[in-house]
């Protein structure tokens, strides 16, 4: 088939799309990339809690997708909403890479080492939380912008460290400029695996993006999403949550904070992996009830 892949512009847009394009292109395939800019590119001064959250990055390539001018899209999991436009589906989910943050700082300072008042760049209230929550003396502003762009305005000194995922520093081919990873943050749900959206009634596509669609992924996939989707969560509240699986069981951790990361519900749970879904949402329910629902009344003024 000749297959046309809808990708934003950034670098590691295109890494992803291209990672996918050359495994099609060795099955025989012949592959076009179509490049969409998306408003999350094109708003780059406004914090995404304030413009619609992170699915304004796929809002357009999905449209795209709608009206068959591109066959597949290729985002970051964490970057796609909860709930897909109608006649969309994510046809696979690809092996996670290591899902959590990474501190780059300029002198190369851990966290615990930065000095007071020192200048913390990253737009995700999620790790805003996080941070205050284990140095409240450091400034956390926003810095919005790709993996290149947020790195530069470190380099020129704009900032003493920025937060970045794991898997876009490593795709990106900068793991050399790590100083920690955070393996004591609660990432982004999804954070690491790629989805591969496609058009629910397209099953020829369907086929072809299984080879992609890593089972174990996907499951702990499917349990976070179904955390976030029953707090009805987005980018105005802090939402973080991680799973992993051992043998049969899957366990989740998961977090809801209010802005300041004074009022911070977390909790875990376990299940066997075939339900992971409903293992997700049962975590969900133990937050609401410690107290959750009240940090996303304050927010949203109701409660899920």
């Amino acid at each position: 088939m000749r297959l046309r892949i809808g990708t934003r512009k950034s670098k590691l847009a295109l890494w992803q799309a291209n990672f996918v394009k050359e495994k099609l292109e060795k099955m025989g395939h012949q592959v076009d990339l179509v490049h969409i800019t998306t408003s999350g590119d094109k708003i780059l001064d406004v914090p995404l809690a304030k413009i619609g959250g992170k699915g304004l990055f796929v809002k357009e390539i999905e449209e795209a997708l709608m009206k068959k001018e591109i066959d597949l899209a290729v985002h970051s999991l964490k970057d796609v909403p909860m709930n897909l436009p109608e006649g969309l589906k994510i046809g696979a989910v690809t092996e996670r890479e290591n899902p959590f943050d990474v501190l780059i700082s300029k002198d190369h300072l851990p966290l615990e080492e930065l000095p007071s008042n020192a200048k913390v760049g990253t737009s995700s209230l999620r790790r805003q939380v996080q941070i205050k929550r284990r140095r409240g003396d450091l400034r956390v502003e926003m810095l919005r912008g790709n993996v290149d762009t947020r790195i530069r305005k470190l380099d020129e000194g704009l900032y003493h460290a920025v937060i970045l995922a794991y898997a876009g520093v490593k795709r990106m081919g900068l793991e050399d400029r790590i100083t920690q990873v955070l393996e004591d943050f609660i990432p982004a749900v999804g954070q690491g695996s790629l989805a591969i959206e496609i058009r629910q009634d397209d099953s020829a596509v369907e086929e072809i993006v299984s080879c992609f669609d890593h089972y174990e992924s996907r499951l702990r996939a499917e349990c976070e999403r179904a955390f976030l989707r029953e707090l009805q969560g987005g980018c105005q509240v802090p939402i973080g949550a991680y799973s992993w699986i051992e043998g049969d069981t899957i366990f989740i951790k998961g977090f809801v904070s209010d802005l300041e990361g004074i009022k911070f519900i977390e909790g875990m749970r376990s299940g066997e992996a075939k339900e992971a879904q409903q293992i997700g949402k049962s975590l969900a329910h133990d937050l609401l009830r410690e107290g959750a629902d009240q940090i996303l009344k304050e927010v949203y003024g109701w409660t899920p």
